[in-house]
């Protein structure tokens, strides 16, 4: 069974409430969804996606009992917006992403996600993608593949790993690569196994996630009504510094050089960090889910910015749905996001 990270954590940061709407863009086993409906009960929502097929059959399955509270959605979410104009879903409440891999995943499916299981070095989240593992490691040119273990695992010892990886093609599965690898950095053992690094760069560059993340994130602020939730959850440093960044700059007026004299962006800030630091499993949790050891969570909470108010000002419904909460009684909520519709400007 999945065990969910920064459970508690997580519906805290969403500020899940009765009759909310949530999106779930990484659904996986399914434990933060099942957490979210039951503290939106009554009334709540949720959009699960998932680009992995296995995932949304298991999710469809642990969350059942949900009925027609729970949309699943076998997709991308760098089609996010896509999927919520297609079936309807926004405004919303909250949306999270828990960019990790769930245990299903690495417990040995025969996808290559693991270097402790043997399976064909596959890595694809879904079928329908087409490069996979396999592909980049015996057909991509040595500097090529140095570059994204560099790049994607920030491994030092790239060169040599890439040069003894063109040397030994074909390779055939994944105890094949690690047994490589392992030949690569003889005698430079770190305190993690020096497999690790490879194997997250080969995943992170077959199915595009940081490209896709930063696409997401653009989309998911556009979704948010007015003083709805993002929550991220990343896992290494690379996804954590995406987040970090894109918060920090939504939550600024201006994001022009230091140097500009004056502000020639016009950007205007539409998030709000709600917290400074990022968060981090507890010790008690760590212990019980090692898995969860490098966890980041992230918050911000979407803002009005001052074009949107001007806007915003001449619907008869504005100062409700501010000041009101109006979202918390779903019917006024529906009137509310039809009024304004036309601006693609929401809240509740």
């Amino acid at each position: 069974m999945h065990i969910p990270v920064l459970l508690e954590e997580t519906i805290e940061a969403l500020d899940v409430q009765p009759g909310g709407r949530y999106i779930d863009c990484t659904v996986g086993g399914g434990g933060h969804a099942a957490a979210i409906l039951e503290h939106s009960s009554p009334g709540g929502q949720l959009l699960g996606i998932d680009a992995d097929p296995k995932a949304v059959e298991i999710a469809r399955a642990r969350l059942e009992a949900y009925g027609d509270s729970i949309l699943l959605v076998n997709e991308n979410f760098a089609n996010l917006q896509d999927i919520c104009i297609k079936y309807g879903f926004f405004p919303v409440h909250g949306i999270l992403f828990d960019l990790g891999l769930s245990s299903l995943q690495l417990n040995g499916d025969g996808r290559g996600f693991s270097f402790q299981q043997d399976a064909p070095l596959d890595m694809r989240l879904s079928p329908s993608q087409e490069v996979t593992a396999a592909n980049i490691v015996n057909t991509y040119p040595e500097a090529e593949l140095s570059h994204i273990i560099k790049t994607y695992g920030e491994e030092r010892y790239s060169h040599q790993i890439a040069r003894f990886i063109v040397q030994q093609r074909p390779i055939t599965s994944t105890l094949h690569l690690t047994h490589i690898i392992e030949q690569a950095v003889r005698g430079r053992r770190g305190r993690i196994h020096p497999a690790t690094r490879t194997f997250q760069a080969l995943r992170i560059a077959v199915n595009r996630e940081l490209e896709n993340l930063e696409a997401a994130l653009r989309q998911a602020v556009d979704l948010l009504g007015i003083e709805g939730r993002l929550a991220v959850i990343s896992y290494h440093s690379l996804e954590d510094r995406i987040v970090k960044q894109f918060m920090q700059q939504e939550a600024k007026d201006c994001i022009c050089p230091p140097s500009a004299p004056t502000c020639v962006c016009q950007h205007k800030a539409s998030l709000k960090l709600i917290t400074k630091k990022v968060i981090t499993p507890s010790p008690s949790e760590v212990q019980y889910n090692p898995r969860s050891r490098s966890a980041k969570l992230r918050i911000a909470k979407r803002i009005i910015t001052p074009d949107e108010q001007y806007k915003l000002a001449g619907s008869p419904s504005f100062g409700l749905g501010i000041e009101a909460r109006a979202w918390r009684r779903p019917a006024l909520a529906e009137k509310l996001r039809r009024t304004i519709l036309g601006l693609q400007i929401y809240t509740f």
